[in-house]
């Protein structure tokens, strides 16, 4: 990747809570950020940004710093210690990768952190400053939640900053959002990137509340591709296909032995109403039942 070095005094407020190692020439870059925390069922959030890094052979370029953004008492330093001796000291933060793309192409830039404790603003406006220096054309945020949806579904939902950003969405069987509660990190992002008049689209995978500890490689994909038809780039996702149908068996397999896992997955069918949000938020408010998956997979 070609970079240019970074000024320090070009970038006074940046350089407070990014560390900039250099910055990269990208072509009218996408930015796609993805967090731990809340908003990561099943991890898919955090998972789909690594899986990006590592297919797209991501180049890192900046880190948070950890100090002004998180709580060391609620996401603690990881250190290694050998034979009385520290040898690492890891602490939570965040990580900006850019990809450059063929000739002619987007680029894009993908954030991959930890949601922060404290400062939402600062974070959002720091990075958003970042991705105007770099150019950045659009801001796509990742999520997923746990809802009452069949573990054979691959339900997307999501909210635009346009209607015809919506009306793509759309086209590819994505649900227009309708919520209203406490946020995560994802609406910070996009309330301030509206302030600046950047297109910004917000993505949440719906995963089934029965699976727990275990990654949905069939969401993955479908969620690989959508991002790759909001930002011009195609991967071949047959890795994560094939990682799901092995996982897929090994689910029903369970579901089949397990009378009460059979008993909430026949009720999810009934109630299933594809195409409708309004429904499949009403019938999770109805199902009470909750059976971890983890505990089967794992048993003691």
């Amino acid at each position: 990747m070609t970079t240019t070095a970074c000024d320090a005094k070009l970038f006074p407020m940046i350089d407070r809570a990014i560390r900039i190692k250099s910055l990269p020439k990208l072509n009218q870059p996408v930015m796609i950020a993805g967090f731990e925390g809340w908003g990561n069922a099943l991890g898919v959030a955090s998972a789909m940004i690594s899986y990006l890094v590592r297919r797209l052979e991501a180049e890192p370029f900046a880190h948070l710093d950890p100090d002004l953004f998180y709580r060391f008492d609620e996401a603690r330093p990881t250190v290694s210690i050998s034979n009385g001796r520290i040898e690492s000291l890891t602490p939570p933060g965040g990580t900006l990768y850019g990809v450059e793309p063929p000739e002619g192409e987007m680029g894009l830039v993908l954030l991959e952190a930890k949601e922060p404790h404290t400062r939402w603003h600062t974070f959002a406006r720091e990075i958003l400053d970042l991705g105007e220096k770099l150019g950045v054309q659009m801001l796509v945020t990742l999520g997923s939640m746990y809802d009452n949806v069949l573990h054979t579904d691959r339900v997307i939902s999501a909210i635009a900053s346009n209607d015809e950003l919506l009306e793509t969405l759309k086209e590819n069987n994505v649900i227009p959002i309708e919520y209203h509660g406490p946020s995560a990190i994802h609406s910070t992002f996009h309330w301030e990137a509206t302030k600046r008049g950047l297109q910004s689209v917000s993505l949440w995978c719906h995963c089934p509340f029965y699976i727990q500890g275990a990654t949905h490689f069939g969401l993955l994909s479908e969620l690989c591709r959508l991002l790759g038809t909001i930002c011009g780039f195609r991967l071949d996702t047959s890795d994560l296909e094939s990682g799901w149908k092995e996982l897929k068996g090994q689910i029903q397999s369970l579901i089949d032995k397990n009378p009460d896992l059979q008993e909430v997955v026949d009720e999810l069918r009934k109630a299933k109403v594809r195409g409708s949000w309004a429904t499949i938020k009403e019938s999770a408010q109805k199902n009470e039942k909750v059976i971890h998956l983890k505990d089967f997979l794992n048993p003691p």
